[in-house]
């Protein structure tokens, strides 16, 4: 492993330190590897050092290149400096693609309480977004944030289809960041079709960091489910990233977006009710959603009608579904050899999203 230390802002006192792992003949499937951005907490007047290698080292370990973002802090960090920091730091690592052996759009940051928000501001509004958020007990809520730095923007109104995915972990009782700062957040996400994951556990101090006895107070009281935070996390990236593989990574199991609705162009990964508000698509599924191709998925809401809601709707259900699942079920159900995927996904690719 080699340790690296930058002077990004000799004037704010801001640097990036890395730890990479050496290209090394015995790492025989690894040619490249994704990377982790850490962004420490301490209400912008400092940069916490529970939150700095104790981070760092588990996804060293997961293979990550890691690096360590200490930002504008105190009177230097007057909005937008943490922000520049942010994006100078990205794309210092971006442009050392090649020396240090990363790939470029697999980057993640990794936020807590104030450090949280600046990585919440790096998902929401930078051009040069990371391309994962990890966001730990953070103050998103522009009100709350405000107490600590008045000029600190208001994360949750910036979310829109633009946001990079993101992974939340707070807890009820942290009695310094309101659990509704996550909570509003996933609500932003998920109006905006961003794949997110998001755990709130029961009970626990703010600063709970990596949640182990060398980061804690002795007579802090948590849940024992925190710790499990690092190891999720790190394999929901593995989920949104890929996981190793033969000189890459494996194709990511979690796309951006829950489904196809927010894309440039229709797809079949968009729901039928999305479709449906285009007239070019209209045509397109009208063949597929013929009434015999209608009623061969009818059968399958007989078969499962035992397992229903009487109060449920087929024909809302049908809305809510992708075109890829009811094709899927046509398959299943009808006639196999009359849905090709690629020539319907082609012809809808022509058609530009404009809702």
């Amino acid at each position: 492993m080699k340790q690296i230390c930058i002077e990004l802002n000799k004037e704010r006192n801001v640097s990036l330190t890395g730890f990479l792992h050496d290209s090394s003949d015995e790492f025989t499937i690894i040619d490249k590897r994704p990377s982790i951005l850490v962004l420490p907490g301490g209400g912008y007047t400092m940069c916490s050092e529970r939150e700095c290698d104790s981070v760092a080292y588990p996804y060293l370990t997961a293979g990550y290149q890691v690096f360590i973002l200490r930002y504008s802090i105190g009177h230097d960090a007057i909005w937008p400096n943490p922000l520049k920091d942010l994006d100078n730091a990205l794309s210092y690592i971006r442009n050392k693609e090649n020396e240090w052996n990363i790939f470029s759009d697999k980057i993640a940051v990794v936020g807590f309480s104030a450090g949280g928000h600046l990585a919440g501001c790096g998902a929401t509004m930078l051009q040069n977004k990371p391309n994962a958020a990890i966001l730990v007990y953070a103050a998103l809520d522009g009100e709350h944030i405000q107490q600590y730095h008045p000029t600190a923007p208001d994360v949750i109104s910036s979310v829109s289809k633009d946001t990079c995915p993101c992974f939340l972990a707070t807890s009820r009782t942290d009695n310094m960041v309101p659990v509704l700062s996550t909570v509003k957040m996933t609500e932003a996400l998920a109006k905006n079709g961003i794949s997110f994951e998001s755990h709130i556990y029961s009970f626990g101090p703010h600063g709970f960091s990596v949640c182990n006895s060398s980061v804690l107070m002795h007579n802090e009281a948590y849940s024992n489910r925190i710790p499990h935070w690092v190891n999720d996390s790190i394999g929901w990236l593995k989920e949104i990233f890929g996981d190793f593989k033969e000189n890459s990574l494996s194709e990511p199991l979690v796309k951006h977006h829950i489904n196809g609705n927010y894309e440039k162009f229709l797809n079949i990964d968009c729901t039928i009710g999305h479709l449906m508000q285009h007239e070019e698509a209209q045509k397109i599924l009208g063949p597929l959603l013929s009434p015999q191709n209608s009623a061969d998925f009818s059968q399958f809401f007989d078969e499962k009608e035992d397992e229903m809601d009487p109060s449920m709707n087929a024909a809302f259900i049908m809305n809510s579904m992708t075109l890829r699942d009811i094709l899927s079920y046509q398959i299943e159900y009808g006639n196999p050899d009359s849905i090709d995927f690629e020539r319907i996904n082609t012809s809808l690719g022509s058609i530009r999203n404009e809702h």
